[in-house]
């Protein structure tokens, strides 16, 4: 079924909790076929049946979203800031259009919604959180002044709760109005809730100061968590402040300012010094100097000379420069990442997804035990009922999961922010809690641990041959290849091919070509080809061979070789600092090069002369070898390792020379095809592991903690309330130490 793709940000929802109820209640409407709701990007991504209106669909969503939050509401453009400096929604004319989410999707209809959208909000854009803030400060600061003031009074009780009251309505009057609305909808369970039928139970049995303070410290407290959300939404978004909001496009000797989804591949683009790259494309002047830092993470300026090819995201750094675009802003490198890192949480770690779960019993099951709290001990005992009530009333206040539900999907995102930061795409927290149990590492070699930048060496002719013609078949023989072997052999040859004279054609994976050139029956591949055609040959040489016969006559070999990368031994030591206790590698090549190679770097387990449907069988035994718990990581770059990076636990791709096949197929991209930079993503892993599990035990322990004091009366509503929102403060700003690795 074709579905139509919508994305919407969300203006005033922090709780994490009622972003999972959106969520949930959203996709079982029955225009949705898909859709997930990003907490911490506050993003909406909608996939909808073709046949339902966009504008029914908004409606609903927005609907719903208002009916579990009332002060969020939806809108199709970016914060300008995300969580700190929301755009407020404008008033759209009928036949307005929009970009719904920045991208163009080459829908057929536009993207009004034929609605106004501004929910009673000025038409302007303003701080909207900002202003949250200060009124909500505002009205902190009022609430204490009446409620010390009230503290302070010693004449009349009747005055004096008169005083209280008033305090406890400035300060939760829409933690009670929230509550009311919710009942309506029959959502009960909700903090709103527990918090109103907390403190209004203070008031029935007389704990009036208490009651005030209460709903005092909450509010602080959330006041407090909604910053420290916001802060760590902040951080996690700058580390994504990659995409380019302009490009200079030439025009007729001129140049225009425009979109970048507005350029074509073509065409000829200006970057000037300090600007990003906006597209991906070949450099057409001399050179400059590029800050290739948003990618890669490295801060070393990379120089870039003419027909060198230029990642958008980069960012120029010396001369004026123009480029001739290769992809449009929607294949571009930058558009990818970004996609990558924002998609990324809808592929949630067990962990995430354990949270979830237990979250929806634990309230229920907090909320039941405190009604039993309040009615069987006194029933039976025959103890002070308003006693039993007010250590009741700390377990409702003690119930809300907020800390979890916020901190942990915070924590795994912030995670993932901070490995893209490092050059290192992780697609989702499944894969990044999976990382920190990898135990054995196997690699492809060619693009992989070796740069698979190819280069003729010897040229080895037999039975009559010469150097030149040895080589000119073996380029026509070549000449329909993608393969480095195959392109490094057509660099040698350096000239045109003139395919008139190549009458057939035919590719055979994993062991060369087979080709009529001139009228002549010509092989060129491995030696597994010559021995399938029973051709004679004479394997005496190191590195790539490629051997060739015509009419089934030995015409001679070339040799070609392949530079190992300075990064790779490194990675080696590195990846066993971290854990791994058994590091492969796998490999078509033959068995000289493969073991020479594996030496140098320091692989023990060598599997050669390998087959790409070999590879997985080879790779399949592999992971035999693992624990239980223990993870195989499988990294390579090419279109054969695809099968392979799909089979592993952990499929690793190098992505900036790497094929789209084998990024499509990965579960983490390497950007800077640096092999040491899986090392890296297992630290990271495992710091962001160390960190979520330090919340959910500090979070549960605290809780656990005052529950039990609280049902022997001794813990008080202050400490009910510091082990719900209080709490959740301490694990939301522990959570954002991730992002800053």
């Amino acid at each position: 079924m074709i579905m139509m793709e919508l994305t919407l940000y969300i203006n005033g929802m922090m709780c994490a909790n009622c972003s999972q109820k959106l969520e949930e209640k959203a996709s079982k409407l029955a225009e949705i076929e898909e859709i997930h709701v990003n907490y911490a990007s506050a993003k909406i991504n909608v996939k909808f049946k073709k046949d339902s209106d966009k504008n029914t669909v908004f409606e609903k969503l927005n609907k719903l979203c208002t009916q579990i939050e009332p002060k969020a509401y939806l809108t199709d453009k970016e914060p300008m800031s995300l969580g700190l400096a929301s755009s407020v929604p404008v008033n759209k004319k009928e036949n307005d259009s929009c970009d719904c989410d920045g991208h163009n999707h080459s829908h057929d209809e536009d993207h009004s919604h034929g609605h106004s959208h501004s929910h009673g909000h000025a038409d302007i854009n303003v701080s909207h959180s900002l202003a949250d803030h200060k009124k909500e400060t505002l009205i902190i600061g009022i609430t204490i002044a009446i409620y010390a003031f009230g503290i302070m009074y010693k004449g009349s009780d009747m005055i004096k709760l008169a005083i209280f009251i008033i305090a406890y309505i400035i300060i939760g009057k829409d933690v009670l109005l929230s509550a009311f609305k919710n009942i309506l909808r029959g959502e009960v369970f909700d903090e709103n809730f527990l918090m109103s039928i907390a403190t209004l139970g203070a008031f029935a049995i007389g704990e009036y100061p208490e009651a005030v303070a209460v709903m005092l410290f909450y509010n602080v407290g959330e006041l407090f968590q909604d910053m420290a959300v916001n802060r760590s939404r902040k951080s996690i978004k700058a580390l994504m402040n990659i995409k380019p909001d302009y490009a200079n496009l030439k025009v007729d000797n001129n140049f225009e300012i425009v979109k970048p989804e507005a350029v074509n591949i073509g065409d000829i683009i200006l970057v000037k010094p300090g600007e990003k790259v906006p597209l991906d494309g070949t450099l057409l002047s001399e050179s400059t100097q590029m800050d290739t830092s948003n990618l890669t993470g490295e801060s070393v300026p990379r120089i870039v000379n003419k027909g060198d090819t230029v990642l958008s995201g980069f960012i120029n750094k010396t001369h004026a420069i123009e480029m001739k675009v290769e992809k449009t802003f929607g294949e571009s490198t930058v558009n990818k990442i970004l996609e990558l890192v924002e998609n990324a949480s809808a592929k949630k770690a067990p962990t995430e997804k354990f949270i979830t779960k237990f979250s929806r019993y634990y309230t229920p099951a907090v909320v039941f035990f405190a009604l039993a709290l309040a009615i069987i001990p006194p029933f039976f005992t025959g103890f002070n009922f308003s006693e039993w009530l007010y250590r009741a009333l700390i377990f409702l206040v003690v119930s809300c999961p907020c800390a979890l539900v916020v901190s942990i999907p915070l924590g795994f995102f912030g995670g993932i922010g901070a490995a893209s930061k490092h050059g290192i795409l992780i697609k989702g927290g499944n894969y990044l809690e999976a990382l920190k149990n990898a135990e054995i590492a196997v690699f492809d070699k060619t693009g992989t641990l070796t740069e698979g930048i190819f280069k003729v060496q010897e040229i080895t002719p037999m039975h009559g041959m010469n150097d030149n013609e040895l080589l000119e078949l073996a380029a026509y023989a070549e000449s329909h290849s993608s393969h480095p072997i195959g392109v490094s052999i057509l660099k040698a040859y350096n000239t045109p091919i003139d395919y008139d004279r190549i009458q057939s054609y035919e590719n055979l994976p994993g062991y060369g070509v087979r080709a009529v050139i001139d009228g002549k029956k010509v092989l060129a591949g491995n030696e597994k080809l010559m021995q399938e055609e029973k051709i004679d040959y004479i394997n005496d040489k190191f590195g790539t061979i490629v051997h060739l016969s015509v009419d089934g006559i030995y015409a001679g070999s070339i040799s070609i070789y392949d530079k190992i990368k300075e990064d790779s031994k490194l990675a080696m030591q590195k990846l066993k600092s971290v854990g791994i206790h058994s590091i492969a590698m796998l490999t078509g090549d033959n068995e000289k090069t493969a073991l020479d190679i594996a030496e140098k770097i320091g692989i023990d387990n060598v599997k050669y002369d390998l087959l790409p449907d070999q590879k997985v069988a080879a790779f399949e035994e592999l992971m035999k070898m693992a624990s239980p718990k223990g993870k195989v990581i499988f990294t390579g770059d090419g279109i054969n390792d695809a099968p392979v990076l799909a089979r592993a636990d952990i499929g690793i791709a190098m992505g900036s020379l790497g094929s789209d096949a084998a990024i499509e197929s990965a579960d983490v991209v390497i950007m800077t095809d640096e092999p040491s930079k899986i090392a890296e993503a297992i630290k990271i892993a495992k710091f962001t592991n160390k960190v979520v599990w330090q919340n959910i035990y500090f979070s549960l322990g605290i809780k656990g903690l005052v529950l039990i004091l609280g049902a022997f009366g001794m813990a008080n509503m202050w400490e009910a309330v510091f082990a719900d929102v209080g709490v959740a403060v301490i694990a939301v700003l522990n959570a954002t130490r991730i992002s800053k690795i």
